[in-house]
């Protein structure tokens, strides 16, 4: 790791059980950079660049700190840089180590169908922000294609357009982006429109729920760990071969507060939310809330309807 300290930059070894941060159990790479920040102070930022063939799923898990551990660390976004010009090439025809194979040695590559899948929608699938790097060197149909089909893969992230690798700031574009703070009702509208027809190895479904009790709310949790952590859908007969890649929700419940649904893989959490003043989804006990799931072998009208029809029975249930 490089530690810069004005124009001086230290270079500090952390020490890992199994030698691979994107392996390591999560409280190991944790403990790893605490420790290195009691050595050093406290950092404004840590930024964590791996290579261009990393999967952002084995890795963000890392730093999704329970609050009860009382971590000095929290994880504020995930990034992925595309090359305007190669990134379609790398989704239609991924060659080598870029192609994901289900063969089963990788935990998201488990399940066995579905159209060729790419490092490069994976990255894609789990960024908050994507940045399109060199778009002087495509023309503006080809620059349009390549937003389209980002946005096709991951319509929950924004967006930036860049030439050499130049933002108009760091702040709120790249870094600082307190990506699971807030769910943006907008946001979750947008992406509910979806365009997975361009891209048929990541889809996008939108699930609708109605204003929440106690209880439904924990019938809800129940409903994620079920889905989440066993792939499993509840009261369906619908074959698991969907893999959950991120998941956004936005809920009211009937005392007119809101609650905030983010997820990577299998990790989610259920925290407090402030009310938008003119915000539709805010108004006490009469406006549904939602949920996007993005991932592989999601979005079709079977898988949808399945999914739909398994949340509803759960919210429905009078256990808890």
């Amino acid at each position: 790791m490089t530690v810069n300290q004005g124009d001086q930059q230290v270079e500090e070894w952390l020490e890992l059980a199994n030698g691979c941060i994107c392996c390591s159990v999560k409280d190991s790479g944790v403990n790893a950079i605490e420790s290195l920040m009691d050595r050093q102070g406290n950092f404004d930022y840590i930024l964590l660049e791996t290579t261009g063939l990393a999967d952002p799923g084995n890795i963000a898990p890392l730093f999704w700190v329970d609050e009860g551990l009382g971590s000095t660390i929290y994880l504020d976004g995930i990034v992925t840089l595309v090359d305007a010009g190669n990134v379609v090439r790398c989704l239609d025809a991924p060659v080598g180590e870029e192609a994901v194979h289900d063969d089963g040695e990788e935990e998201h590559a488990s399940h066995a169908g579905g159209p060729l899948l790419s490092t490069a929608h994976l990255q894609i699938s789990h960024a908050d922000v994507v940045v399109i790097n060199k778009a002087d060197l495509v023309t503006p149909q080809q620059l349009q294609a390549v937003q389209e089909r980002i946005r096709s893969i991951n319509s929950l992230a924004k967006v930036h357009i860049t030439e050499h690798s130049k933002v108009p700031q760091l702040e709120g574009l790249v870094l600082d982006l307190h990506a699971y703070d807030n769910v943006d009702a907008a946001s979750l509208d947008f992406a509910s429109r979806g365009h997975s027809h361009l891209d048929s190895a990541i889809g996008t479904m939108s699930l609708i729920l109605p204003a929440l009790d106690e209880r439904q709310l924990q019938n809800l949790d129940a409903w994620l760990r079920s889905v989440l952590w066993s792939n499993e859908l509840p009261g369906s007969d619908v074959a698991a071969k969907w893999d959950i890649h991120r998941v956004k929700g936005r809920l009211t419940k009937q005392d007119g507060r809101i609650k905030m649904l983010q997820g990577v893989r299998e990790i989610f959490e259920l925290i407090d939310g402030a009310a938008v003043k003119g915000d539709a989804h805010s108004a006490a006990g009469t406006e549904s809330g939602k949920i996007v799931i993005i991932g592989r072998n999601i979005g079709d009208q079977q898988t949808s309807s399945a999914f739909q029809q398994s949340l509803d029975a759960a919210l429905r249930s009078q256990k808890p």
